[in-house]
């Protein structure tokens, strides 16, 4: 599987798991491509599936915009053109990042440099490396009820982005609720990581060879049978 076909199954999946009518935050690079997979709303004047929102300041964001159509002043937080769906809104940064901490945000979506079985997550510094910073990374996953992980299980030395315990600077510890990876869905178990769907023709010996922590494959179900989080959303 190429890494492109693999970055869309991820994001596939991860559409398929959020909630309608929730408000969603999509962090930079992978997590971007999840909103090329979520349906258009119904009919006019319907609702979008869900509310994306940029920390800063949309709610509302639509995909990608299309070539010819891009707006320099309608952006996500990673600088990408992007479109808004109708009853969409611009918000000042101040508002936008209230959203975040007063509960309204109920699902974010991250990349990963590392996240372990406690759920702790490294996202943003490789010691060694230029880092542009942090940004609204840290405050999403320490705020935001629902942090699902979508990433490659693996990074581009080959070695496992799943770990025992997280050796890279931590953005937040203990929040990660869901992993979504082009092989499997899984959820930190404190000592493993649970399995809860392999990817079509993904082997339970691969994800374990690439997992450098122990996997539990007790609870298998179907890919795209485990939708997390039915409970508990609020509409913008």
């Amino acid at each position: 599987m190429s890494v492109a076909d693999a970055r869309a199954r991820i994001a596939a999946r991860v559409a398929a798991d959020l909630v309608p009518g929730e408000v969603v935050n999509l962090g930079i690079g992978l997590p971007t491509e999840v909103a090329r997979h979520l349906p258009e709303a119904d009919g006019a004047g319907a609702a979008p599936p869900v509310w994306l929102h940029a920390e800063n300041g949309m709610v509302g964001m639509g995909p990608d915009a299309p070539p010819g159509a891009e707006d320099p002043d309608r952006i996500d937080a990673g600088g990408r053109y992007v479109g808004v769906v109708p009853g969409g809104a611009y918000l000042d940064s101040v508002t936008a990042f209230a959203l975040v901490r007063n509960g309204r945000v109920g699902t974010c979506v991250l990349g990963a440099f590392e996240v372990d079985v406690h759920g702790d997550l490294a996202n943003w510094r490789v010691p060694g490396r230029t880092s542009p910073g942090v940004g609204g990374g840290m405050e999403l996953a320490q705020r935001v009820p629902r942090v699902i992980v979508a990433t490659l299980h693996r990074d581009k030395a080959g070695g496992p982005k799943l770990v025992e315990r997280c050796t890279l600077p931590r953005t937040a510890r203990g929040v990660v609720t869901r992993i979504v990876t082009e092989w499997a869905v899984l959820e930190p178990a404190g000592d493993r990581f649970d399995v809860l769907e392999l990817a079509p023709g993904a082997r339970e010996d691969d994800v374990r060879a690439a997992t450098g922590a122990p996997v539990a494959f007790d609870r298998v179900r179907p890919w795209g049978g485990a939708r997390e989080g039915e409970e508990g959303v609020q509409a913008p």
